[in-house]
């Protein structure tokens, strides 16, 4: 299997894990009374398993980017990259202005 795809996998299990802790702390700190609506109502189980899945997606998003743009080469500075832009030097722009027509008066 290409590394890439081992990265993707492992980084969206990552998201999903920390997507688990978080609605596992929701639900054990009682957020909104989640807890209690969610053991009281028919459905209870279906919610629960969609807001992990929906919070999963996004963590799993986060993570994965994050585990990209981490790969970066570190400069001497320590910081990643060189900068986009190299000279910032002002440079004059000419520009020749046309004069208007002139407006017409309305009646």
């Amino acid at each position: 299997m290409p590394k890439l795809v081992k990265l993707y996998i492992r980084n969206v299990a990552i998201g999903f894990a920390i997507a688990a802790a978080f609605v596992a702390m929701l639900l054990w700190f009682n957020v909104m009374n989640l807890w209690q609506l969610v053991s009281t109502s028919q459905a209870g189980l279906l919610a629960v398993f969609l807001l992990w899945f929906m919070n999963g997606i996004v963590f799993a998003g986060v993570q994965f980017a994050w585990a990209v743009m981490a790969m970066s080469d570190r400069d001497e500075n320590g910081r990643g990259g060189t900068p986009a832009v190299q000279d910032l030097t002002p440079l004059p722009v000419h520009a020749e202005a046309t004069p208007r027509p002139a407006a017409h008066p309305r009646d």
